[in-house]
């Protein structure tokens, strides 16, 4: 349904993160490589950073991301050490306006869905941005405790086997993602931890994150494990 990134490390550019690449988050909204449902991403995009100050930003379009030429004018001189980016495949029914485009943002958590839920298992959430299904998840998912994501998770999952339910969550010093029904990897290096929805290039330290598994990433490094217990 999308694609999305995030980043933990030292400071890259926005243009290097998101627009850079063979296989970049740019491509991939419109020729994604590992997408399992749709064929594009061209109902939106949005990327989220931590600013100097730690506080987040967030610059989020209705348009196609190859078609946002102010954002390429300006990406290069963009650079954070937090980034969380999507380019949005809008589930069928949903909304197509920025407030229902990830990330989202609740209590300094920037908060990125990849796949689809029914919002009739949601609980109602006035503080969520939108009345979209990946915006009431994110409000929830943080509501309930970012500490708990897999418990929530599962519960949400139980009470719609369909759901998918791949989630990106920042803030300043944490970096967490779930597999639930979509592709994740990940790759590791001397500057940080970049997590994608597939991998940007052809570069082999790529790693595929099992399905159904949390992963975390902080500066004292990285855990993947399962949502459920063995």
């Amino acid at each position: 349904m999308c694609r999305h990134l995030g980043w933990l490390g030292a400071p890259r550019t926005l243009h290097e993160l998101v627009l850079a690449g063979p296989h970049s988050l740019l491509v991939q909204s419109y020729r994604p490589r590992r997408q399992r449902f749709g064929l594009v991403n061209a109902d939106g995009w949005g990327v989220g950073f931590s600013g100097p100050d730690g506080e987040p930003a967030r610059w989020r379009s209705t348009r196609p991301l190859w078609q946002d030429a102010s954002f390429a004018s300006v990406a290069t001189a963009l650079r954070s050490g937090l980034v969380v980016a999507a380019v949005r495949s809008a589930t069928e029914g949903m909304p197509i306006d920025e407030s229902a485009t990830a990330p989202f943002l609740h209590d300094g958590w920037l908060v990125s869905h990849n796949g689809r839920v029914e919002r009739s298992v949601l609980p109602v959430r006035p503080d969520a941005e939108s009345l979209c299904d990946s915006a009431l998840l994110a409000a929830h998912v943080v509501a309930e405790g970012v500490d708990r994501i897999a418990d929530t998770l599962l519960k949400v999952a139980a009470d719609d086997p369909g759901a998918r339910l791949n989630l990106l969550l920042a803030r300043p010093g944490r970096l967490i993602a779930t597999t639930y029904g979509d592709t994740l990897s990940r790759i590791c290096t001397d500057a940080g931890t970049l997590l994608a929805s597939e991998p940007l290039d052809d570069d082999e330290r790529w790693t595929d994150v099992p399905d159904r598994h949390v992963v975390e990433v902080t500066p004292a490094g990285l855990t993947v494990t399962p949502l459920e217990s063995p």
